[in-house]
């Protein structure tokens, strides 16, 4: 082993002790108990996602970044153009032998979402080649961060196997509060509250449901009642009114007792309106619309506004998230040639079928204007085979004006 190797497993394990010292008395019980604690309910990963809104949230966001196709250019003499290159299977139909690149890609923006990092090793046919044949995605837990003479470094565990690897063998996708070498966890801070306050929610809306839609009772009986009468009064409510089957039967009360109220009913505790506000407090901070999530109580489920909230969520969401993949692959997998990979967002971007029409139209040309797409470049947009004659560019003049100005040019 390198002595480079060694320190950098002794400093993963330096970090790791460091920071279990810094956490107070509080947080790591919290921890050692399943996770952090946020409204007094315990929130980390697995926790985090009941959640229906951060499930959809994360669901919503991963599945479309899956979804998008990510092609290969070449800039030649400052054109684009689309490539064919080995690494575009890699990219959009199998990143390794274990999973496709919808999976990969899903599951590393899920840790970026949730811990603040997505990290995936770049697999190479040996230690000196350049050439990439797969990704390896790897949880965060498994990944210690660290720069030792001006360089990053990974130390990686996976089955009880450590390794430590160059940063340029490693894709890294930090989200924000990124401090040179490690994201913010979100669940550490953003979600705590928020998901620890819809926990707690849905845990309080079971509890309420389960005993029937109704509040917590006290029964009181006049004078002195034996423990053995007080244990016989209390299991009898339980057996004739406790459930959901049993909670429109009657209580018949007996010798002078009365019953208290102890709690507060779901209209007075606003549980509906905590659990909606929950919903728009989640989606804000995964910049997501409400209403993509299934939240349209503020928002129309149709017309124009809601095409232009999505077209939105594309530009000011998911691009986010994009660019930074676009840019750690393009720096690791081509340095600085004239080779790089883009996200096609287009087909996220679609508009109604009217409004499609509408643009191809103008970009075709009409009215004497000169076209910027050619007919067979909208066929490719709507999936459709290319025709012949297809490829010619309206350049706004007619065949006669032509003719006109190729006999003045003669003349």
């Amino acid at each position: 082993m390198s002595n480079v190797m060694q320190w950098a497993l002794a400093e993963s394990e330096r970090m790791k002790i460091n920071n279990s010292t810094t956490m107070s008395s509080t947080e790591f019980w919290s921890f050692v108990n399943g996770g952090m604690e946020g409204a007094g309910v315990s929130v980390n990963e697995k926790t985090a996602m009941k959640v229906s809104a951060v499930y959809a949230c994360v669901g919503l966001i991963g599945g479309a970044i899956s979804c998008i196709p990510l092609p290969i250019y070449q800039t030649k003499k400052g054109e684009r153009e689309k490539i064919d290159h080995e690494y575009h299977y890699l990219l959009n139909r199998e990143a390794n032998k274990d999973y496709s690149a919808a999976v990969f890609w899903q599951t590393l923006i899920e840790s970026v979402l949730l811990h603040g990092d997505g990290f995936a090793r770049i697999l190479r046919p040996s230690s000196v080649s350049h050439r990439a044949i797969g990704f390896e995605w790897y949880h965060k837990r498994d990944v210690s961060v660290f720069k030792h003479d001006g360089m990053i470094f990974y130390a990686l565990t996976k089955e009880g196997v450590q390794e430590v690897v160059h940063s340029d063998d490693m894709i890294h996708v930090p989200g924000l509060g990124f401090d040179g070498l490690n994201g913010m966890s979100q669940i550490t801070y953003v979600l705590r509250n928020s998901a620890g306050i819809a926990l707690a929610a849905d845990e309080f809306s079971a509890d309420f449901f389960a005993n029937g839609a109704k509040p917590d009772f006290a029964l009181e009986y006049p004078g002195k009642v034996s423990p053995e009468q007080q244990d016989m009064i209390r299991n009898t409510w339980a057996d004739r009114h406790q459930g959901a089957s049993k909670r429109n039967l009657p209580a018949l009360m007996t010798g002078g007792a009365k019953v208290h109220e102890l709690t507060m009913n779901a209209e007075d505790a606003q549980l509906l309106t905590t659990r909606k506000f929950q919903v728009e407090d989640i989606a804000r901070i995964f910049g997501v619309p409400p209403h993509m999530i299934g939240h349209t109580e503020k928002s129309s489920s149709w017309g124009t506004g809601v095409e232009q909230m999505s077209i939105g969520f594309v530009k000011y969401t998911l691009a986010r998230h994009l660019r930074k993949i676009e840019q750690e692959l393009n720096r690791k997998l081509f340095g600085r040639s004239d080779t790089f990979v883009e996200f096609n967002t287009a087909g996220l971007e679609r508009g109604d079928y009217k409004t499609r029409m509408e643009g191809y139209r103008v970009a075709l040309g009409r009215a004497g204007e000169p076209g910027w797409m050619t007919v067979n470049e909208i066929r490719k947009k709507e999936n459709q085979a290319s025709i012949a004659g297809g490829d010619e560019l309206n350049t706004g003049i007619s065949s006669n004006e032509e003719q006109n100005t190729e006999s003045t040019d003669t003349e």
